[in-house]
């Protein structure tokens, strides 16, 4: 265990690693800031200390993940011209897929405060959904003008039916529902035919 009154590298992705571990193995009520800490090999009061509580950490965790993938989705435009739209689409909708496991999202929809803090974050800018469809959209209009996609496509509605199923899977992803990764590349192959 890392020693009282010692600083810790890289501690919010310690925690944050900690917590998507517990929840893969052990579920969702197994998340508390004890358990948190003791598998970060952390001070029990370190996550209270840094976050207040579990629910500003897992609010945290939520906007840290989709910022991730925001920043993933930025490098998207750069991509025009390269591998076929429908895989590079595909791999943004995947990564943001992956980013975070859909029983911490439903966590933190299911608590007012974390949802608040998310909702409050994301209204100040926070990046998330709304950035990677910007991303997504820039993309699509390059993709236009290479002439790789169809000139009239609409490609602001195109980002958001993408984005915004691929939010529905994640809020709503629950054991015995279909693949979300299978439901998402039929929407690309929809959205964008080869």
């Amino acid at each position: 265990m890392s020693p009282r009154g010692v600083a810790i590298p890289d501690l919010r992705e310690r925690l944050f690693g900690a917590a998507e571990r517990i929840v893969a193995r052990d579920g969702v009520a197994a998340l508390t800031s004890r358990a948190v800490t003791a598998e970060a090999d952390c001070a029990k009061g370190v996550l209270h200390t840094h976050f207040g509580g579990v629910d500003a950490f897992v609010a945290e965790l939520v906007l840290d993940r989709f910022a991730r993938a925001a920043a993933d989705a930025q490098g998207l435009p750069g991509r025009a011209g390269l591998g076929t739209v429908a895989e590079n689409l595909a791999a943004v909708a995947l990564g943001l897929l992956d980013s975070l496991d859909p029983r911490i999202v439903g966590l933190a929809m299911t608590s007012n405060g974390t949802s608040q803090r998310i909702r409050d974050a994301m209204a100040e800018g926070a990046p998330g959904f709304g950035a990677i469809q910007d991303a997504l959209t820039a993309y699509l209009d390059a993709e236009v003008e290479l002439g790789r996609l169809a000139q009239g496509t609409d490609t602001a509605a195109t980002a958001l039916a993408l984005v915004g199923t691929v939010h529905h899977l994640l809020m709503t992803g629950w054991a015995g529902a279909p693949d979300p990764c299978e439901q998402t590349e039929r929407l690309v192959a929809l959205l964008v035919p080869r």
